[in-house]
């Protein structure tokens, strides 16, 4: 029970700045359809107007670690939470520094200017700083670790010269050699992890449908860690995906070779490698199957609330493919449903190359109809593929709701409190089950 109840405080803990991704996700949805050149000119002041303001908002989105690690450090903390929070922003940097230094004394920086230019290498730029890609999980991590210390240190206080260094001044000087010890751990620890994710790369690309079956689990399944980005990106872009000669230029990488073959008229066939971009069918179909599961699932005095929260999350997952929103909601409180739902993500991506579609779809519906309709049904059979991804939302709903409600990986709050806070009631419209 002293287990559940502290999964229980962690769940409560992420929910924090989880509640600010649907808000974020919608506009940034909204927005993108400003920026979308098939419909609005460049030099429009609305197409200026969207851009500006899709980069504020991708601000938040491309730094959710940082979200994670306030958020958590705040959350988890049973005093001074505002310390709290204040002590993990400075130990993200202190990490950051850290772990950047580290990697350029040892002569371990990857050769890159910018994070596109560093996919694939493991590492990436995080507030100006290049240090190894550990995804949202470095953020959990460091939250999880501040509270830890600040929950057991920030009472003790110091008399005379020494009372300046009591408190939260105390949480942060602890902090500062663990921080120091696991940058310079993760330089070393982290890189074998990518070692053997590199070695599946191999493996999916050689094994036909069980290698996309991988490749698609594996995509969605590592979403937590960052490693993810291991996964699809030596497909999409480098010769892991493909190599063709196209119109005497050789094209590298799964995307690019479908966009040159799509160039071409009339487009008669597309290559195999097309395989490698149907991830994006769980955020078109999957994710509203889910949500609709949880919506079913739920006490008719919850569904209204419920609603409110899951529909925002949904348009922007369909929309244009951003998907955290949604997922973070019950990966950490329901991690089985986490992998069931990344099991049928690759599943379904196997169906689709077992049923010869060779769609590009890596984001939202939006760039889906961008790129597939002027390609024609006879070379994508993008048909196909919205005939799955509706099998899929039906699926995603039958199997979400049998883990619910058998399984019980996720329960509805018995009673509805009056007292309690927006965040606590939506934590108790998906807190884990204290048994499993």
């Amino acid at each position: 029970m002293i287990g559940v109840k502290k999964l229980q405080d962690f769940s409560k803990a992420m929910i924090g700045p989880v509640l600010y991704l649907p808000a974020i996700g919608l506009l940034i949805a909204l927005f993108s359809m400003t920026t979308n050149r098939l419909w609005v000119d460049e030099s429009s002041g609305l197409y200026l107007m969207g851009k500006f303001v899709s980069s504020m908002l991708w601000a938040l989105m491309n730094h959710l670690g940082f979200l994670f690690c306030l958020g958590l450090a705040s959350g988890l903390a049973k005093t001074r939470k505002a310390e709290a929070a204040f002590v993990a922003a400075m130990t993200w940097l202190m990490y950051l520094a850290a772990n950047n230094s580290w990697l350029t004394l040892t002569h371990r920086l990857a050769t890159g200017a910018t994070n596109a230019q560093l996919y694939g290498s493991g590492q990436t730029f995080i507030f100006g700083f290049q240090v190894i890609d550990m995804g949202v999980f470095l953020g959990i991590i460091l939250g999880c670790a501040v509270a830890f210390v600040h929950n057991r240190v920030v009472g003790i206080e110091f008399r005379g010269a020494l009372s300046i260094y009591g408190n939260s001044k105390l949480v942060l000087i602890v902090m500062l050699p663990l921080v120091g010890m696991f940058a310079i751990a993760t330089v070393y620890l982290w890189p074998v992890v990518e070692l053997g994710i590199s070695a599946l790369t191999g493996f999916m690309k050689s094994f036909g449908a069980i290698g996309v079956f991988l490749y698609g689990f594996l995509n969605r399944f590592l979403i937590p860690t960052g490693l993810h980005h291991l996964i699809w990106s030596p497909f999409v872009f480098t010769s892991i995906g493909g190599q063709l000669l196209i119109d005497g230029q050789t094209v590298i990488g799964a995307k690019p070779i479908f966009l040159a073959e799509i160039a071409r008229h009339p487009v008669d066939a597309l290559s195999d490698s097309a395989r490698f971009l149907t991830y994006g069918m769980v955020k078109i179909f999957g994710t509203a199957g889910m949500a609709l599961a949880f919506y079913r699932t739920a006490k008719p005095e919850n569904k209204q609330r419920l609603k409110v929260t899951l529909i925002p999350l949904i348009v922007t997952s369909v929309l244009v493919g951003i998907t955290e929103p949604f997922e973070f909601l019950f990966i950490f409180t329901a991690p089985l449903l986490w992998l069931i739902y990344s099991l049928l993500d690759g599943f379904f991506q196997m169906l689709a190359w077992l049923l010869h579609v060779r769609v590009c779809a890596t984001n939202g519906l939006i760039d889906f109809v961008v790129y597939n309709l002027p390609a024609g049904v006879s070379a994508t059979r993008w048909p196909v593929f919205v005939a799955l991804g509706l099998l899929e939302t039906a699926t995603m709903y039958l199997v979400g709701t049998f883990c619910i409600t058998r399984l019980r990986l996720l329960t509805r709050a018995a009673k509805p409190q009056p007292k309690m806070s927006i965040r606590n009631r939506l934590i108790a419209s998906i807190r884990i089950k204290a048994r499993w």
